[in-house]
């Protein structure tokens, strides 16, 4: 039966693994564009290194950007605007001063005011004078649009609101001569006037929609059967723009003459062998990985996202594609992972992406570049500022480089198109977002950060603080091999933060029953003189078990729980043992009554700690705590260890080891070392 479900285990997780597999191949289907692509590569001042190239049907040769923006510029420039006339304030106005002036009768040629007011209204009145309307300057002429109709008319015919009450009140004082100042008693001619002209938004747009749609994006054809370029000449500007605008006209017509099932085919291929290459990578390289679910998971739907994400991007009009930060991907996998694995995984990324993006050769050679120095740059994240000093290198390395392939291409500074960098700095900026996706992928995934490993770390985490009150000689000691345990790891490589974090921990099991462990008990008094040595081994080992429990329950991560379970290893609690044994010569022991339940260590991390605390918790029973007694118990206890087998699984070198015992040597030298006798 046992066999049974060993065997459905495995061929369950060889089936996870491939169902991972299919479904990103078919997500990365559906993401990367299925349209044919343009066979040839080529780049501005370099030679042409493909076969010669003869027009393989008509086709209109494209102006360039700045050739447009400026024929765009000009047109603006020409452009007439319209202003529309609201008809009812003219009318409003002049009914109400014809009303008002009728009660002057007395005063000769009042009637002409109001002549006088609707031509100003006629000639348009606006709110303000049109040199200050942004939408006015430079502009000699304007269209007057009343109802259906557009007058062309000179824009310094136009009146502002002051502008028509001065013109206005001039032209009553010259028709009114001596009878003026009897008129201005009565009519306020301000109350009169009311901006009736106002430049209407909808209607420029439109019109201007109207003009630049007669801009012609062409500037000559070439015919099928004209050759295009030499094998070998150099991609001039004008040859450039030739090969451009047959690119374009070839994608543009993609679709027609194309067997789609063939396109599907080499698609889909193409995506397998990106795949094939990252799941080879794993199963070779990284075997914990790739048979770990949640961990392939990640990997893959992490390139799957960002493969759609540039996608998205990529076809928005206004957003160029280098503001999609690709380096977050390898800089998450480094976190989580290792720099290795991360820069491949890099790699398989900016080939799918490449295969889409434009100017393939630079998007993958840029990406490559900066993804490589975020991961080496970012050699721990503990710190808010190691995140920003990697972003700065990450635009540097865009910039440098990106400045180099663009004198590479234009051969002159004057040409270098300075803008793009803003794209750069914008992908820089989102770099920073690792920090709240960090600690959502940990919550999704279950995966521990060197950020979460220090917060752990803390004593003051609950956890801790509890085997500082209840067991506080286990909690000295763990403190001890912490600090041991670490400069170990920092010596002979490793995670630091994980082994110091895991020592912290790995005898939080006592806290059950903290007095049968004698660092805990008071000078006189021992627990287990009163039990059995059977059952004061099955206390001490069950710190391990109460250890396991007590860590998931206070949901510690599964990497620290294996620092708990594997301190000891399977290994005998040997003092009872022995004692056993003494008492009952000829009793059949069964061995496993004494075992620890292990397992052994599987890192080099683990295997530290369990080194490190075995040598400890000795150090302290030493009499005399020489050198020579030092460097003696250290080298039995790490050869005891290796006769046991506790250290086959631990990824530990001979050389490592060597260090491992000078280190611990002279530290514990350091910590014992013989103190001056003062005088009474």
């Amino acid at each position: 039966m046992k066999k049974l479900l060993t065997q459905l285990a495995r061929y369950y997780q060889i089936f996870f693994i491939a169902l991972v597999f299919l479904a990103s191949m078919l997500l990365l289907y559906l993401s990367i564009p299925g349209e044919s692509r343009f066979k040839y590569e080529f780049q501005k001042n370099a030679p042409w290194r493909h076969e010669t190239l003869v027009a393989p049907f008509n086709f209109a040769i494209l102006k360039t950007t700045e050739e447009v923006a400026i024929e765009k510029d000009s047109l603006a420039a020409k452009f007439v605007p319209y202003l529309s006339v609201d008809s009812t304030v003219e009318q409003q106005f002049l009914n109400e001063i014809a009303a008002d002036i009728a009660t002057l009768d007395t005063i000769q040629n009042i009637d002409k005011i109001k002549a006088q007011l609707q031509n100003i209204y006629r000639a348009g009145v606006l709110a303000q004078s049109a040199e200050s309307l942004n939408e006015l300057k430079g502009k000699k002429e304007v269209f007057l649009v009343r109802g259906k109709t557009a007058e062309r008319i000179k824009t310094n015919q136009l009146y502002s609101l002051k502008t028509a009450y001065t013109s206005l009140n001039d032209s009553a004082k010259v028709l009114l001569a001596d009878q003026y100042t009897k008129f201005s008693e009565s009519i306020n001619l301000n109350n009169y006037l009311q901006a009736n002209t106002s430049f209407d938004n909808d209607l420029n747009e439109l019109e201007m929609e109207n003009l630049l749609g007669t801009l012609s994006l062409t500037k000559g054809m070439v015919q099928a059967g004209e050759r295009i370029i030499f094998k070998g000449d150099i991609v001039t500007p004008d040859k450039l723009i030739i090969l451009e605008s047959l690119k374009q006209t070839y994608e543009t017509k993609r679709g027609q003459d194309i067997d789609s099932y063939l396109l599907m085919i080499g698609k889909f291929i193409l995506i397998i062998s990106c795949m094939l290459i990252m799941g080879f990578y794993l199963a070779y390289y990284r075997k914990d990985i790739f048979f770990q679910k949640r961990k392939l998971t990640f990997i893959f739907l992490l390139i799957i996202l960002m493969v759609f994400l540039s996608r998205f991007v990529n076809e928005l009009e206004y957003i160029n594609l280098y503001i999609v930060p690709i380096a977050i991907l390898p800089i998450l996998l480094r976190i989580f992972f290792d720099s290795r694995t991360a820069i491949f995984s890099l790699l398989v990324t900016s080939l799918l992406v490449g295969y889409f993006a434009p100017n393939n050769y630079e998007f993958i050679f840029l990406n490559m570049i900066t993804g490589s120095i975020a991961v080496f740059s970012l050699d721990k994240l503990h710190r808010r500022s190691h995140l920003i000093i990697t972003s700065i290198w990450v635009f540097l390395s865009y910039a440098v480089v990106f400045l180099s392939l663009s004198m590479v291409q234009e051969g002159n500074i004057d040409t270098i198109p300075w803008q793009e960098l803003q794209w750069f700095g914008g992908n820089a900026l989102l770099l920073l977002l690792a920090y709240p996706l960090i600690y959502i992928f940990e919550k999704i995934f279950g995966f521990v950060s060197d950020v979460t490993l220090i917060e752990l770390s803390d004593t003051n985490q609950p956890l801790l603080r509890k085997l500082s009150q209840d067991a506080p000689g286990t909690f000295q000691h763990s403190l001890q091999v912490a600090n041991l345990a670490e400069e170990v790891i920092i010596r002979i490589g490793g995670n630091p933060f994980l082994v110091r974090a895991g020592a912290l921990y790995h005898d939080i099991g006592k806290i059950n029953d903290p007095v049968f462990f004698i660092e805990n008990q008071s000078a006189g008094m021992n627990p287990h003189s009163d039990l059995g040595h059977k059952e004061s081994a099955k206390i001490i080992i069950d710190h391990v078990t109460h250890g396991v429990k007590l860590a998931k329950k206070n949901n510690l991560p599964e990497m620290l729980i294996d620092f708990i379970s594997s301190h000891h290893g399977t290994t005998q609690a040997k003092y009872f043992y022995t004692l056993y044994q003494k008492e009952n010569p000829d009793a059949e022991i069964d061995s496993k009554d004494f075992t620890y339940p292990g397992p052994e260590p599987r890192s080099k991390e683990t295997a530290v700690v369990m080194l490190t605390d075995g040598i400890e918790a000795a150090s302290r029973a030493l009499k005399d705590k020489t050198y020579e007694s030092l460097k003696g118990l250290i080298e039995n206890m790490v050869a005891q260890k290796l006769e046991a087998g506790q250290l086959d699984n631990a990824n530990l070198t001979l050389n490592e080891i060597r260090i491992f015992k000078e280190t611990i040597l002279e530290k514990l030298m350091n910590i014992y070392h013989i103190r001056i006798e003062y005088p009474e």
